[in-house]
C-alpha cells in the first residue's frame, strides 16, 4: 500500500523574537545583524523540528525570515520604492460592515507595498543563500530528507508591487521572470524543490481585475504562467510546486473565480505537485472538478489538495482529513497525491488567524489523516 505523504503550504507561524528582527529590517530600525542571523537559524531549527514531530514529511523553513511570501522582493532586488495603492478584495467590499470590522479590529496585516518604480534587478542571493543554508542544516539536524523552498512567482509580485515604471504590464512580467529566474535555479541545485506561490492566478481576479470579464481575465492569467514557464525554462518540472488561492483570509469569498474556470491555466504551468485549496467552505466542493475532468489531468502531475483550512481554528478530525485526501487518490491514484493545507498559517509575519499551537495540530491531524487512507 502507497503510503501518502504530507506537506503545507510553506509559511507557519513566526515567534515574536523573529517578528521583532523582522519589523526592525522593515522600519530601518538598528538591529545586530549576527543576531538576526543567530535567531533565523535557531528558529527555522525549531521550525523543523515541530514539523517532524507533527508528523510532516516534507517540509519548509516556514518562510521565517520572510516578512510576506510576496513583498520580501523588495529587499532582494532593486526597482522598488514608495507605496502600492491597497484594493481591498471585491468580497469584503460587498460587505462593507465586515471590512470595517477587520479594519477596527487589526484585522488586516501592515506591511510596505512599494511600486515598481525601477529597473527590476537582482541584488544578489546572499540573503537566499542564508535561508537555503537554514534549512538544510535543520534537516540534517532533525533527520529529515525532503525539502522545499517558496518563490514568488512573476505574477504574484505584479500583483502586489505594481507597475509604474515598464511601460505595459507585459513588459513589467517579462522583466520580473528574468529577476526571478536565478533565485529559482539557485533554490533548485540546493537539492529543495521549489514551491511557486500564484495566488495572482485566482486571488487577483477579485482584488485587481475585477472590471474584466472571466474570459478577459482568463488572458491575463495565462500570461502570467507564461512570464512563470519563461523563468522555469531551465528547471526540470518534477523540482516545482505551483500554488494557487483565492486569499488566505476568512470572509465571504462570494467573488472567487470557480475552480473549473481555471484548471487549464493551472494545469498549463510547468510544475510537478499543483496545490489548491479544498478545505475552506466555499471551494470544499471543486474536488468534483478533478473527477469529472481527471482525463485532462497531465500524467506527470501531482495534486496536492488543502485538506486541512488555514483560516480557522478548528482542527479538522483526521477522518474528515482522510475523506478529503482519499476523494483524489479515487482520481489520479495514491502515488499522484498529497496531502497538504488550503494555504500557509503565517502568511504575513506576526499576524495569522490561527494560534500557533493549533496550526501544528492542524498539521498533527493532517499526518493522522492521511495514515488512515487506503
Amino acid at each position: 500500500m502507497t503510503k501518502i505523504q504530507t506537506t503545507h503550504v510553506g509559511s507557519l507561524p513566526r515567534t515574536q523574537e523573529v517578528v521583532d528582527f523582522i519589523f526592525a529590517r522593515e522600519n530601518g530600525t538598528e538591529y545586530d545583524q549576527s543576531a538576526f542571523d543567530n535567531c533565523m537559524a535557531a528558529a527555522v531549527s525549531d521550525t523543523v523540528k515541530k514539523q517532524i514531530d507533527a508528523g510532516v514529511d516534507i517540509v519548509s523553513d516556514g518562510e521565517t525570515s520572510k516578512i510576506s511570501y510576496a513583498t520580501y522582493v523588495k529587499d532582494r532586488y532593486t526597482g522598488f520604492d514608495g507605496n502600492s495603492p491597497r484594493n481591498a478584495p471585491a468580497d469584503l467590499k460587498k460587505f462593507p460592515s465586515f471590512l470595517k470590522r477587520l479594519a477596527d479590529d487589526g484585522g488586516t496585516p501592515q506591511y510596505a507595498r512599494p511600486m515598481c518604480v525601477g529597473d527590476v534587478k537582482s541584488k544578489g542571493q546572499g540573503e537566499l543563500e542564508k535561508d537555503i543554508a537554514n534549512l538544510k542544516a535543520a534537516m540534517t539536524e532533525h533527520g529529515v530528507e525532503r525539502g522545499f523552498m517558496n518563490a514568488a512567482s512573476p505574477g504574484v509580485i505584479s500583483l502586489f508591487l505594481q507597475n509604474d515604471f515598464y511601460s505595459t504590464r507585459e513588459e513589467y512580467l517579462a522583466a520580473l521572470a528574468d529577476a526571478m529566474k536565478e533565485e529559482y535555479e539557485t533554490i533548485v541545485a540546493s537539492g529543495l524543490d521549489l514551491q511557486l506561490d500564484c495566488p495572482d492566478l485566482a486571488l487577483s481576479r477579485h482584488m485587481l481585475f475585477n472590471d474584466l470579464s472571466d474570459e478577459e481575465f482568463l488572458k491575463i492569467a495565462g500570461s502570467h504562467v507564461e512570464a512563470l514557464n519563461h523563468a522555469l525554462a531551465d528547471v526540470p518540472a518534477e523540482k516545482v510546486r505551483i500554488h494557487i488561492c483565492w486569499g488566505n483570509y476568512e470572509g465571504p469569498h462570494v467573488c472567487d473565480i470557480p475552480m473549473a474556470k481555471m484548471f487549464d491555466t493551472l494545469m498549463s504551468a510547468k510544475a510537478r505537485y499543483v496545490l489548491f485549496e479544498t478545505s475552506n467552505p466555499r471551494h470544499g466542493h471543486e474536488w468534483t472538478v478533478f473527477r469529472d475532468r481527471k482525463d485532462e489531468i497531465p500524467a506527470d502531475k501531482v495534486l496536492v489538495p488543502g485538506v486541512v483550512d488555514t483560516t480557522t481554528n478548528f482542527v479538522e478530525h483526521p477522518e474528515l482529513v482522510a475523506q478529503r485526501t482519499q476523494r483524489f487518490v479515487d482520481i489520479v491514484g495514491a502515488e499522484r497525491v498529497i496531502a497538504g493545507s488550503d494555504c500557509g498559517f503565517g502568511t504575513f509575519a506576526g499576524f495569522g488567524a490561527v494560534d500557533p499551537e493549533i496550526a501544528y495540530a492542524k498539521l498533527g491531524a493532517l499526518s493522522e489523516g492521511a495514515a488512515l487512507v487506503k
